[in-house]
């Protein structure tokens, strides 16, 4: 197989549009860089609510909708429903996106077809167990478990960034692990318009704006990163000195949805500083570009991520960032070059670089903006996609020669999952025990 042949891939995610997040972008831009270069992508997700219903080579499976109170859907997976569907595909090559739910299908598949299977490791998921019932220690080192032996069942695993290559061989992957960030595209930030932005959300034209963009959610630090930006803002008012270093007082831009909306509030509530608090919700992918170039720096306080996407859409629009130094951001910045990295989780540390940029003169400012686009299109959506297709076309070509997969681990995986479904299952059955004597003992007690 040469470089130049086509490919069917099908890739297996539990997380799809209209689900904003970044494992749903990343697949979503993969899978158009793949087809603009002739290559056949079909995609397996679960539905949601208000799923488009003119989707080309998207097959939904069936779905329980807003999982534990988040705004994820945990998909069914039944392998059954595909067959069908694959047969008339005629898949190449299996991509993983999870290594639970339709990850578990991906992978029943790849083995019963003979295909090579791809798992891309997107996620710290120790940092995501308060989505589940039952979240404890336990729970987090078994998320930990579960996807390092999924992994060592992938003949290839993608990480998106060396530092997570580097934790996953730590954590005993022994895989071959190749590092393939999900890229930019570069053409959707190209005719951005930033004041136009600015204007529509009612920000000053002259303000300092400090964005955020991403799900407003417990695993992206947000406590922190508001009451800091909410420190550097209150600064700026009332140093008469230190604002005229700034274009303007600064203002706090939030690109995005989630629980964590109503405590950012109450932050800026107690600053007494909630007229310069903008929160846009979600956003269409041309209002992103515009929100993006709307601001002068881009905050990340987010210590849950594999990969800054975010980090580099702000950049394609020649934003600098701050951010907390941690796996998948140290690869992006670049100290006092193209933003700010901010070594330990200090409100002071981070304040005081979000002060620095804004009290940069305009030749350094441009030196920043500039080492931000640079460093955008070092991380190009066609460099990432590209590297993809060389790792996918080297497997297609080893399956071929017979180095299968050995699947003789999966009884242990399928039996792990086993043992910890029984224990969630006898944990909501306590739960709902108590609450039912509860309310047992609350009508007794009232005479209902």
């Amino acid at each position: 197989m040469n470089n130049t042949t086509q490919l069917n891939i099908v890739m297996f995610t539990n997380t799809f549009t209209p689900h904003v997040g970044g494992v749903a972008r990343s697949v979503e831009n993969f899978a158009q860089a793949y087809r603009k270069l002739g290559h056949r992508v079909l995609i397996i997700a679960p539905e949601f609510d208000q799923t488009p219903v003119d989707e080309i080579d998207v097959l939904r499976v069936p779905a329980v909708q807003k999982f534990n109170g988040s705004d994820f859907s945990v998909a069914l997976p039944v392998s059954g429903l595909l067959s069908s569907k694959l047969d008339e595909f005629q898949p190449h090559i299996i991509h993983s996106h999870h290594p639970f739910l339709l990850g578990m299908t991906a992978l029943r598949i790849a083995h019963y077809r003979n295909l090579p299977l791809v798992f891309t490791h997107h996620t710290l998921y120790e940092r995501y167990t308060h989505y589940v019932p039952g979240d404890s220690e336990k729970m987090q080192q078994f998320s930990i478990e579960l996807a390092t032996h999924y992994a060592n069942l992938a003949d290839r695993v993608f990480a998106p960034s060396q530092s997570i290559a580097a934790l996953l061989r730590q954590r005993g992957v022994k895989t071959e692990i190749n590092v393939v960030p999900t890229g930019v595209r570069m053409s959707q930030f190209e005719n951005s318009a930033g004041q136009r932005f600015r204007k529509a959300v009612n920000i000053p034209k002259k303000a300092f704006v400090v964005g955020y963009l991403g799900r407003l959610a417990a695993e992206k630090n947000l406590p922190f990163l508001s009451a800091t930006v909410a420190q550097f803002i209150a600064s700026t008012r009332v140093n008469t000195a230190q604002r005229k270093k700034h274009r303007g007082e600064a203002h706090f831009l939030l690109v995005g949805e989630g629980p964590s909306e109503n405590p950012i509030r109450r932050i800026f509530q107690r600053a007494g500083i909630t007229s310069h608090l903008h929160m846009a919700g979600i956003l269409n992918y041309t209002e992103l570009a515009d929100a993006y170039d709307a601001m002068d720096v881009f905050a990340f306080a987010s210590k849950s991520e594999t990969q800054g996407m975010v980090l580099t859409e702000a950049m394609a629009c020649g934003v600098p960032v701050v951010a907390l130094d941690a796996c998948g951001v140290r690869e992006v910045i670049i100290d006092s070059v193209n933003g700010r990295l901010v070594r330990r989780e200090n409100a002071d540390a981070f304040a005081e670089a979000l002060r620095w940029v804004a009290s940069q003169p305009p030749l350094k400012r441009l030196s920043l903006s500039l080492a931000a686009r640079k460093t955008a299109l070092d991380f190009s959506m066609s460099n990432t996609a590209t590297r993809a297709l060389g790792h996918y076309q080297n497997l297609c070509r080893e399956r071929r020669t017979g180095q299968a997969k050995n699947y003789h681990h999966l009884t242990r995986v399928v039996e792990l999952i086993k043992i910890e479904w029984a224990i969630l299952e006898g944990f909501v059955s306590a739960a709902s025990h108590s609450i039912l004597q509860d309310n047992v003992g609350q009508q007794e007690s009232t005479g209902g």
